[in-house]
């Protein structure tokens, strides 16, 4: 990807791990032919203020994150927005929080969103003042966006996608759609592509890796040229490393992880499609997925569960569920019940923890 002149101003350096076995040295974005991540958060669905109010924001996400650190608190800032940070997360002060500073948007990951559907002190006027709820940085089940408009169904819910690659957004739903099985359209300036394991294009609602051109995609791995030509093609072509398809009309759903899927007879089996499944029955408050090595199929899928209080089902009566729900290559092999799941600070589900403990 070379081009005459002087190599391009670099910006600013951000940090990302979660995506490689070990820490890369970090993330170069260039002023040069490079979206500002603050005009990258502009896009429709996240302009907040206006001329004739001050919306408040809780920040709640971590600031290491660029979830936190752009969208959050710099971007809202930046369009005068009122953020009221908390140090961590505390059920009784979040929820105080929200009520005593009239929080109308919050910028949420999922694990926020289970806990302000699932939490026995969440009550009516907590939700009052919300206007809107945008989450990211990992899945949400379909079942938490149900049952959070159950309890207020005047919300307005907004799936967002990106990597700290993409500075950070690369789709985000448009305020008013309730096709919540998708993430969204890309924000402008963006190009979306879906493709095979040999990188060519594929069509409407076929099966593969989501590619990402636009001015805000990162300019490399800082010193880590083999990452970067391994991540970025040629002609400018970010690899995300998620499994997804684009429909007709241009929104983009996301399946899973390329490198987590289970290998069922030759069959790719997205572990985030099994426990959408599994969070769909009411006794199941969370779940988490993986592949186990199993000597007939390859692998077989393998669930851990966290149930709600009070509740209680077998690992039979919860694999008959799942199912008559799925195909027969996707059925779940094995469960076992926990307390609680692994997740980093941003919501997201350390699939690996799961493996390296329980498998």
């Amino acid at each position: 990807m070379s081009a005459a002149g002087p190599p391009p101003k670099i910006d600013h350096v951000l940090l990302a791990s979660s995506v490689f076995p070990k820490p890369l040295p970090g993330l170069r974005h260039a002023s040069s032919g490079m979206q500002s991540p603050l005009e990258n958060s502009s896009a429709p669905s996240v302009i907040c203020s206006a001329n004739s109010h001050q919306d408040s924001v809780v920040g709640i996400l971590p600031f290491y994150h660029i979830y936190g650190l752009v969208i959050v608190l710099l971007h809202k800032l930046s369009v005068g927005c009122k953020v009221v940070t908390l140090p961590k997360f505390q059920p009784n002060t979040f929820l105080n929080t929200l009520q005593n500073h009239k929080v109308s948007l919050l910028y949420a990951a999922p694990p926020i969103v289970l806990f302000l559907v699932s939490h026995p002190e969440v009550r009516a006027e907590h939700l009052a003042p919300l206007e809107k709820i945008m989450s990211g940085a990992a899945p949400l089940p379909n079942q938490d966006i149900v049952n959070i408009l159950h309890k207020k169904p005047s919300l307005c819910v907004i799936k967002l996608y990106g990597l700290t690659e993409t500075g950070p957004l690369a789709t985000t739903m448009r305020p008013g759609t309730t096709n919540y099985t998708t993430s969204g359209l890309a924000v402008p300036n963006t190009e979306l592509k879906i493709v095979d394991s040999d990188y060519k294009t594929l069509g409407p609602n076929e099966v593969g890796e989501l590619l990402i051109r636009g001015p805000q995609i990162m300019k490399g791995y800082r010193n880590n040229l083999e990452a970067t030509k391994n991540s970025i093609t040629e002609d400018g072509w970010f690899k995300s490393g998620d499994l997804g398809f684009l429909d007709e009309g241009g929104s983009v759903t996301i399946s899973d992880r390329l490198k987590e899927l289970i290998k069922v007879k030759g069959f790719q089996v997205p572990p985030a499609e099994l426990e959408s499944v599994l969070k769909e029955h009411p006794s199941v408050l969370d779940a988490g997925v993986v592949g186990i090595p199993d000597p007939k199929t390859g692998e077989a899928p393998k669930a851990f569960v966290v149930l709600r209080q009070g509740h209680k089902i077998s690992d039979e009566e919860l694999k008959k569920y799942v199912a008559g729900r799925v195909a027969e290559f996707k059925r779940i092999k094995n469960i076992v019940f926990l307390d609680s799941l692994p997740k980093n600070p941003s919501g997201k589900l350390l699939r690996r923890i799961l493996r390296e403990q329980f498998c």
